[in-house]
């Protein structure tokens, strides 16, 4: 008979992850131990054994559920019925409210990535990708001739997550924009600049 999974495994399980996440943003994966994570959990090094066979495989779950998660939110936002303006606009609040709590995995994104092996690089990579089409995609709905050439679709959908990936920089909550105010900014931004763009690029590029 299969042993029963217990009630909290999976939140034992996020919990881990997110204080593995901040460790390796602090003190960077190697020097990060899963002794050192385990004590930052409240749990024993057993468990975290438990849940992963060694550090790589954590790091990687701590990436991929991430990367997973903005997935599923930008192929949410992309299904709805709204005008393409109103679908960039929802995806940029909700990509910004998924950061409020991500700065650290963010950093482990850009730093500790390309430490995993090659086939967990290349699975993290596409889910990558993936996020960058299901944006490319709302913003080719904005204007046919951005759709038509990705030499300039793809520039645009990285201007768009250049605007959102490095809030955390600068923003503070409570002060200043809200999200929600700095979403509908990156929206009209990109919404009233896209066929100028296109028109420039039209123009100049052969």
């Amino acid at each position: 008979m299969a042993r029963r999974i217990a009630e909290d495994h999976f939140d034992k399980r996020e919990a881990i992850m997110r204080h593995a996440a901040e460790l390796f943003a602090r003190h960077g994966y190697d020097r990060a131990s899963m002794a050192m994570i385990a004590e930052a959990a409240g749990i024993s090094k057993a468990l975290a054994y438990h849940y992963w066979k060694d550090k790589a495989e954590l790091l990687y779950d701590v990436l991929a559920a991430h990367l997973q998660y903005l997935v599923e939110l930008a192929h949410g936002a992309g299904g709805t019925t709204r005008k393409p303006r109103d679908k960039l606009e929802l995806l940029a609040g909700l990509l910004l409210d998924a950061y409020r709590d991500a700065d650290a995995v963010h950093q482990v994104q850009i730093t500790c990535l390309r430490l995993l092996p090659e086939e967990r690089q290349a699975a993290l990579r596409a889910l990558e990708r993936a996020l960058v089409e299901e944006a490319a995609a709302i913003i080719a709905e904005l204007n046919a001739e951005a759709a038509a050439d990705r030499r300039l679709l793809m520039p645009l959908t990285m201007s768009f997550f250049a605007m959102l990936n490095w809030h955390h920089l600068w923003h503070r909550e409570g002060r200043g924009l809200s999200r929600d105010d700095y979403a509908r900014m990156v929206t009209g931004l990109m919404a009233g600049g896209v066929d100028a763009v296109a028109l420039d690029f039209r123009n100049k590029v052969v």
